[in-house]
């Protein structure tokens, strides 16, 4: 697949099959997003692939965050199992080196997402980003081992998509042309 058709032609998949995905291309997928750009070679970010037992256990945390919350515990363990991978994208800012902003780190960060994104796409994998409210539960945040300053940019659920997904339409966007100011042309 070609770059552009890979960028045009990709879109979230919010259900996947449970047939599991091979460590090999999760791998690869992870070799992509550390290609992203970043100013300095700072490396913002690390990750944390959870399948079978360590994900029902990242399901725990996050409902028993959700329960202390007063929300519904099984529904936010549900949440967690859609999909038979997660991987935890976690960013890790170095803006107290010099030359380093953080708004930069958050960028390379994103790139990273997107890599992993485009390239599960292109191996024929459904992918979706979420993040929502288990970024921000301390029992989930306890569970990864995160550290103080690190925050989780991204949870992308990963699998194979099913066949009658393989219609859905792509989601609207703006038109670049009404987003776009020309100056100098």
């Amino acid at each position: 697949m070609e770059t552009y058709e890979a960028i045009m032609t990709r879109r979230s998949v919010p259900l996947v099959t449970d047939v599991p995905v091979e460590k090999w291309k999760v791998e690869r997928l992870l070799d992509a997003a550390v290609r992203a750009p970043n100013h300095h070679l700072t490396q913002p970010w690390r990750f944390i692939v959870l399948t079978g037992r360590a994900l029902e256990e990242f399901a725990d945390a996050w409902a028993t965050g959700a329960q202390r919350e007063g929300k519904d515990p099984e529904a936010a363990r549900s949440k967690a199992l859609r999909a038979p991978v997660i991987i935890c994208v976690v960013e890790r800012p170095k803006g107290h080196l010099p030359k380093v902003s953080d708004i930069e780190e958050h960028h390379a960060t994103g790139a990273a997402l997107q890599n992993i994104l485009l390239a599960a796409h292109d191996m024929g994998l459904g992918a979706m980003m979420r993040t929502g409210p288990a970024a921000h539960i301390p029992e989930v945040r306890r569970h990864l081992g995160l550290e103080d300053g690190e925050l989780i940019a991204g949870l992308i659920y990963l699998g194979h998509p099913r066949a009658e997904d393989g219609a859905r339409p792509l989601s609207r966007r703006t038109d670049a042309a009404s987003l776009t100011e020309w100056r100098g042309w």
